[in-house]
């Protein structure tokens, strides 16, 4: 989601948010990306672990999980790519646009 580096700025109706704050899974959530499942269909399949289930390559949707590692932030205007690496990880959106803000809450 995209929020402004200095709240005062949110009023004014020429500036646009500078900053995106963003959740990381790792794994494979299929569950709730129907995008990611397309990917899988058309994209090389990726290497086989464990937690993918006992099919194989395809995991078992009754039992995977993608593990949550965090929110994170970054500088960005709309439409630009980043101007800085990801930043955290924080343990809520709250904490990661906190510190992207610096303390502004």
């Amino acid at each position: 989601m995209a929020y402004y580096s200095d709240p005062k700025r949110a009023s004014d109706p020429y500036a646009l948010p500078d900053v995106e704050v963003f959740e990381v899974h790792a794994g494979w959530p299929w569950d709730e990306c129907p995008l990611c499942t397309l990917a899988y269909l058309i994209l090389p399949r990726p290497p086989r672990r464990a937690s993918l289930g006992s099919s194989g390559d395809q995991p078992d949707h009754a039992t995977h999980k993608a593990e949550h590692l965090g929110w994170y932030w970054q500088s960005c205007f709309p439409g630009c790519l980043p101007d800085s690496d990801p930043i955290g990880p924080f343990a809520t959106e709250a904490e990661a646009l906190a510190d992207a803000q610096e303390g502004g809450l």
